[in-house]
This record gives structure tokens, sequence and C-alpha cells, in this order.
């Protein structure tokens, strides 16, 4: 069953910061919007019934691109 990901809450910084971040952080943005895509394309394979080869693939991918955005917003102070 396809589980959408709460990344904020995830990584434990509020939508706002994120979204400030992300306002002045050009990286951090095509990161969040690779993030989004991959987590849909995810979803999506999940719904589908995909192998399980395929949806582990895009969950790899999703997982890394979350550690690089928690690395871009350790980088300046939680909130």
């Amino acid at each position: 069953m396809p589980v959408n990901h709460d990344l904020p809450q995830d990584l434990s910084y509020s939508k706002e910061v994120i979204q400030q971040k992300r306002a002045i952080d050009p990286h951090l943005n095509a990161l969040l919007d690779k993030y989004t895509e991959i987590d849909k394309r995810v979803l999506e394979a999940e719904a589908q019934a995909l192998a399980d080869d395929k949806v582990r693939k895009l969950k790899e991918k999703r997982l890394s691109l979350k550690d690089e955005i928690s690395k871009s917003l350790n980088g300046s102070s939680r909130a």
C-alpha cells in the first residue's frame, strides 16, 4: 500500500523553515523538487504493484535525495 512521506516531519524541520531555506538556496530547491518527483513515482509504482526491484530502486533514490536534503538543511540552524 502506497504511503506518502511527510518530509518536514521526517527531517524534524517545520514546513516554514524548509520553505524559507528553499527560497534562498537554489541547490536545496532543486533537491526538494527532485524529491517530490521521485516520491510521486514511488507512490505510483507501489499503487501499480510494479516489480519489487523497480520499487526498491526508486525508494533508494528517494532516500539518497532525502539524505542530501538533510545535509543541506543542517548547514544552518534548526527550527
